[in-house]
């Protein structure tokens, strides 16, 4: 879908142009707590209080849910952090994937991972779901789906899966594989959508 996208970002709302359009992306800063807390045990993470600019609401499983707490415009994701990593010694900031949602412009779910590192520039980023393959576009140190129809096999391959790897190459070269627990997927995916309808 083209049009304004919001999503969890580095470095404040701001406005970009992408292969799907002009995106206005969510500061991550506002949300730091988010980073941190997605270690930490579902029990724990709902004990903590949220930093200002994000509401916590919710874990399911391995994805923890949150939603933005201003007076802009409505916006509500689940998160998670992978599994595993490698190679286990690449020097990378926090690697999150995100399925976001606002309302406003009628966004149900959009996929990105944040890779914590750039990716290098025209390298595909390759995710698998079981035997489902897919392409994503690497914009700086995140990648998107390219067009709405795959977006919705990856959501719909990611509700009947198990585990989700992301393969990309940084800038440098260094060649990283991510893998990610579906564990509670569809229950966050419910509470995004309860709460961003």
């Amino acid at each position: 879908m083209t049009g304004r996208r919001i999503t969890p970002y580095k470095s404040g709302i701001r406005q970009d142009r992408g292969a799907r359009g002009h995106r206005m992306r969510l500061n991550l800063s506002t949300i730091p707590i988010l980073v941190a807390a997605l270690a930490l045990p579902a029990a724990s993470v709902l004990a903590q209080t949220p930093e200002p600019g994000s509401l916590k609401t919710g874990a399911a499983g391995d994805w923890l849910i949150h939603q933005n707490s201003g007076d802009g415009p409505k916006i509500c994701f689940a998160a998670t952090q992978p599994k595993t990593k490698e190679p286990p010694g690449a020097n990378r900031a926090k690697v999150v994937l995100y399925v976001s949602a606002w309302p406003k412009d009628g966004v149900k779910s959009e996929v990105s991972v944040k890779l914590g590192y750039r990716i290098k520039p025209d390298a595909p980023v390759a995710v698998t779901v079981g035997d489902a393959a897919f392409q994503l576009f690497a914009d700086e140190d995140r990648a998107y789906v390219a067009d709405t129809a795959e977006e919705q096999k990856l959501i719909e391959a990611m509700k009947s899966g198990s585990k989700l790897v992301v393969k990309a190459t940084s800038t440098r070269g260094t060649e990283t594989t991510d893998t990610y627990s579906l564990a509670g997927l569809g229950q966050a995916l419910e509470a995004v959508a309860t709460a961003c309808p």
